[in-house]
């Protein structure tokens, strides 16, 4: 073997013995951490300034089934309102303030159900990613049919005692309309935020953000009927701050 040989199967051999590069396990993403010492916490309310609108009877009568699960007729209040005009299902969020902070995500389950042939809640909050299930608790076949804009649109049909279906949003939304294809009259909305000040007011019409960072927010409610009424609020450390927000008239279609 000439010695040039001998150097030429050295070198292979020593790049053959040479320790490939390890590929790094991806980062952990970085979500950001309230500090309690710098925290403060939103106390306020919604309502309807004026004489709500009267309510009107879903007919049932494309689907004798449905009508058979209720006693009386159903009523629709668009514009749900109590004492002193607190109003019910506005669903109420911070929308600006939280600018480049990333939260992690809640595994909590959020549910729809499809129950007397309504969609109940008829609003409802979410986050991103959060895990949306839907469960059919009549004896009739209904569809769920949510009609994004920033996310992906689906439409599926749900049998009589099938599984829940389980979806996400991955994007940000407000408001996602929800209907059902078999029954027109089934109707709901979806509220996507990636963060977790959101709420969905009760007949009480009050609402509670806490551990939110001190600083200068937007809070905004909507209402399908009505639309968005905002304000803004200055959350001072370990402090409450609260807010009022009113809805003066209906919105025009």
């Amino acid at each position: 073997m000439t010695p040039r040989l001998a150097a030429l199967l050295g070198m292979a051999v020593l790049s053959g013995c040479a320790s490939k590069p390890v590929a790094e396990e991806p980062k952990p993403p970085a979500y950001f951490q309230p500090d309690p010492a710098r925290s403060g916490n939103v106390k306020g309310s919604v309502r309807f300034l004026g004489k709500a609108p009267a309510g009107h009877r879903v007919a049932m009568d494309a689907e004798p089934d449905c009508g058979k699960l209720h006693k009386t007729p159903v009523v629709e209040q668009l514009v749900k309102t109590g004492a002193a005009g607190a109003l019910a299902n506005a669903f109420v969020y911070v929308k600006t303030g939280l600018e480049g902070k990333k939260f992690a995500p809640s595994e909590a389950v959020v549910t729809i159900e499809q129950r007397g042939c309504q969609f109940l809640p008829r609003v409802v909050a979410v986050r991103t990613g959060q895990t949306v299930a839907v469960k059919n608790l009549d004896p009739v076949s209904h569809n769920i049919h949510p009609m994004p804009v920033n996310n992906r649109d689906w439409n599926q049909q749900q049998p009589p005692g099938a599984e829940d279906l389980k979806r996400r949003f991955g994007f940000a939304e407000v408001m996602i309309p929800v209907k059902c294809n078999i029954h027109a009259w089934m109707k709901s909305y979806i509220g996507v935020v990636d963060h977790p000040f959101l709420a969905v007011t009760g007949e009480n019409g009050v609402f509670a953000f806490e551990g939110l960072p001190a600083g200068r927010y937007t809070v905004a409610a909507w209402h399908e009927s009505l639309g968005e009424a905002s304000g803004e609020v200055t959350v001072p450390a370990q402090g409450t701050a609260g807010l009022a927000l009113e809805f003066a008239a209906i919105r025009k279609p």
